[in-house]
């Protein structure tokens, strides 16, 4: 502590810490740890402060029974400052030795907000996150208590779920807003291992829980959260999705039925655009609707795009040779002929189930099942992408066709984000990573929220992280993805940032418009029954043991073979 700083502080709590004498009225003996001081105010900047701490006091308040003042002054706790009749709350963000006094630390603080004092206890209330009156240098620093920050995360009132406890507190439920956290997004980020999945399952769970009559649609690329929402999900994956092919655009039919590049790529799209108007033209239902795009998702039989096709190319005044019409066809043969493909280009599909589909969709009705679950592990990866576009895009389309209905509010949950919103340097420019950039920039206009859950935040698309107003941080192992999550977080969460590497597994750091100040949180326990199949397998364990292999490589071949 510097030299001015210790003549303050002194002259506040006395030369000998612990002494009554000199101990300004209203406060209690030293043993009350959070009545007494614990660092001075240096330098005061807009979003934050500089600290002196005493160590004498630090170690002191080490042995408190009170978690929270147990913890005061280090890196991620919270303090209090005194600014006239109300109380300061602050983040410690670092702390480095002061090395022109010996006991003194010094330390910079992130402001997180302000509440008033009670009378009688001196505890903070009525906390608001926000600064209006900042302290001045000499303003004493406090250590916050439980009972302080029981005030803080209180529920106010607006509907709220519990998803774990405060850390360092015992029994401090945490607590996310759920209209604040869905209306603007949020992004769940953590390394493998991390308990990312589990984490997911019970924020999902508890949504579901506080909303039995939601409407929430989350894509599963690993087959992983059918086991944790059996009992409260519609499970949907390639044996019983049935998704049409003729809700598609135009931009997706050209991602599973173009095979070229280049200016082959322009003249076989012009093809395509023809015969598919064409197609859908043809349909009962277009011919009642009057005019209709190449876009409009009206039914149309494959054999009559094949005929089409047959018929133009046929033509002797065609402008172009016959390969691409053979490429065309050759493709949507492929995709007639081929079992993996069956769930969407079945001649099954021809007939108008839009509704049908996006009700079992979307859980409208719910029947008691308010998610989801639409497990894509089982479809061929070439064209994975487009059925994420297809199953996105139809959330936006909805809402905003409904917006004269006032639809209902639709929550659509990626795992894996990465892989279908990447960055400018892996992009592809398919039509996945577009349309979800734009539900991640518009979507909360017309009631979509959109959860984002990754391993890689550094590998998403520039600005995607930045629109998710809460972000749920658990530990990432990579220092791009740490600085990647860093820049996306708001300034007064940097002391919690710092922390990121540090935090054990089931641990987070959410900040953001869903929690009142940022907070770390341990997550609670899911039961064995809700969680996701997503546990790592143990060497130890299957390879202390033989026996079976040739059945067993028999049977994944057949599997492998019959792709099914």
């Amino acid at each position: 502590m510097t030299d001015n700083g210790r003549q303050d502080f002194e002259r506040f709590t006395g030369p000998t810490l612990g002494g009554e004498d000199d101990a300004p009225s209203g406060f209690t003996p030293v043993h009350d740890n959070s009545r007494l001081p614990i660092g001075v105010v240096l330098e005061v900047s807009g979003s934050g402060s500089q600290i002196a701490f005493d160590l004498q006091r630090i170690n002191e308040c080490m042995k408190d029974e009170d978690p929270s003042v147990a913890l005061a002054g280090q890196v991620g706790s919270q303090i209090k400052i005194r600014v006239g009749d109300a109380w300061l709350l602050a983040s410690v963000r670092d702390q480095r030795k002061d090395r022109r006094t010996e006991g003194g630390i010094i330390a910079h603080i992130d402001f997180l907000g302000e509440g008033s004092e009670e009378k009688l206890t001196g505890r903070i209330h009525g906390f608001k996150r926000g600064v209006t009156r900042y302290p001045v240098p000499g303003g004493m620093a406090y250590p916050a208590t439980t009972r302080d920050l029981e005030q803080i995360y209180a529920s106010d009132g607006r509907a709220s779920i519990t998803i774990g406890k405060v850390f360092p507190t015992r029994d401090i439920r945490a607590g996310l807003y759920i209209d604040a956290m869905l209306g603007k997004h949020f992004a769940l980020l953590g390394s493998t291992g991390t308990g990312k999945s589990t984490s997911a399952a019970l924020i999902l769970h508890r949504i579901c829980e506080a909303a039995p009559k939601g409407h929430i649609v989350m894509i599963d690329p690993h087959g992983e959260y059918s086991a944790a929402f059996r009992q409260t999900g519609q499970i949907l994956d390639v044996s019983n999705l049935q998704m049409p092919y003729w809700l598609m655009n135009f931009e997706e039919h050209c991602e599973v039925l173009l095979s070229s590049s280049g200016n082959e790529r322009q003249v076989d799209a012009d093809i395509l655009a023809k015969c598919l108007l064409a197609a859908r033209s043809k349909s009962r239902l277009a011919q009642t609707m009057g005019k209709i795009t190449v876009d409009s998702p009206i039914p149309y039989l494959l054999s009559d795009l094949n005929n089409i096709l047959q018929d133009e190319m046929g033509k002797l005044d065609k402008a172009t040779s016959s390969a691409p019409y053979m490429r065309i066809k050759g493709k949507l043969d492929e995709l007639k002929a081929d079992p993996r493909y069956q769930f969407m280009f079945s001649g099954m599909l021809v007939g108008d189930t839009m509704t049908a589909f996006i009700s079992k969709i979307f859980r409208m009705p719910g029947l008691g099942k308010p998610i989801s679950i639409i497990d894509v592990s089982g479809v061929p990866s070439d064209i994975t992408s487009t059925v994420v576009a297809v199953l996105s895009r139809l959330v936006f389309d909805f809402a905003i066709w409904g917006r004269e209905e006032k639809t209902r509010p639709i929550l659509l949950v990626c795992e894996e984000a990465h892989r279908y919103v990447p960055n400018e340097k892996n992009s592809d420019g398919s039509s996945v990573a577009k349309i979800l950039g734009r539900i991640a920039k518009e979507g909360r206009k017309y009631g979509i929220s959109l959860g984002l859950i990754t391993q890689r935040p550094s590998d998403l698309a520039e600005g995607v992280l930045s629109q998710c107003g809460t972000i749920i941080s658990m530990r990432l192992n990579n220092d791009r993805d740490q600085a990647f999550v860093k820049a996306a977080m708001p300034e007064g969460a940097r002391g919690f940032l710092d922390s990121i590497p540090a935090l054990r597994n089931r641990e987070c750091i959410i900040c953001g418009e869903g929690v009142a100040i940022p907070i770390r949180v341990t997550f609670d326990t899911l039961e064995e029954h809700r969680r996701p199949a997503s546990e790592d397998p143990s060497f130890v364990d299957l390879w202390s043991t033989d026996g079976g292999e040739e059945e067993l490589v028999e049977r994944v071949v057949m599997r492998w073979r019959s792709q099914g």
